[in-house]
């Protein structure tokens, strides 16, 4: 049997390691490393060019979705399968279109995940099937399917969302990203025009809904 070799990235300690010692139960799986941040685990799927990655999606940093598309962009070999507590079809929507192959709850047992992970290994897709039905519902219905809002922005575009959602002044995030304030606060008008979101509450909600930045304290 082959050896999966795996990254996990997870910014909870006591999850992460959980996860680690549940992967390491099963047989033909190997954990070569683990991360508590998107930036880090990039560096360590670099350096390491694992089969596959387990990763969250809110992480600081880089989130899991980001990471899955740097990955891609960079045309690394290993796939990714996302880890989510979340059940709405749109996070499912972005983490494919990201480019992950997998995406498991974390309610799910690790059956479930080992399916998940030996699937993308293989080169399939997986989707836990508590959340498969609504999706495939969704497309065969015509009448319910619907554009993913902010699906369109740009890497520079989330870069921004995220450092606005977290706080961040608009003299802080031309800092952070090497750009002008001017250029700063023409991203933040045209986030707002496509998001149809015109207050900086309503981008943290959002921010929160899709991943870019983590609910918890």
């Amino acid at each position: 049997m082959n050896v999966v070799r795996i990254v996990i990235a997870d910014d909870h300690t006591i999850v992460r390691g959980g996860i680690r010692l549940l992967l390491e139960s099963l047989e033909g799986v190997q954990v070569v490393a683990e991360a508590a941040d998107g930036r880090e685990a990039l560096e360590l799927v670099r350096r390491h060019q694992p089969d596959v990655l387990v990763a969250d999606i809110a992480m600081p940093g880089l989130n899991g979705l980001d990471l899955v598309r740097r990955m891609g962009e960079e045309s690394l070999p290993t796939q990714a399968v996302i880890l989510s507590m979340h059940t709405d079809q749109e996070y499912v929507h972005r983490a494919i279109a990201a480019g992950a192959r997998g995406y498991v709850l974390k309610g799910s047992g690790i059956e479930e995940l080992s399916m998940a992970i030996q699937s993308v290994f293989r080169g399939e897709v997986f989707l836990s099937p508590a959340i498969t039905r609504p999706i495939v519902e969704c497309y065969l219905d015509p009448g319910g399917s619907r554009a993913i809002p902010g699906g369109e922005l740009t890497p520079r575009q989330r870069e921004v969302l995220r450092l606005i959602a977290e706080g961040e002044t608009t003299k802080a995030v031309a800092n952070r990203l090497g750009i002008s304030a001017k250029t700063v606060e023409a991203h933040r008008s045209q986030l707002m025009e496509r998001l149809q979101i015109y207050d900086v509450a309503g981008l943290v909600r959002y921010a929160i809904r899709t991943g870019l930045i983590s609910s918890d304290p």
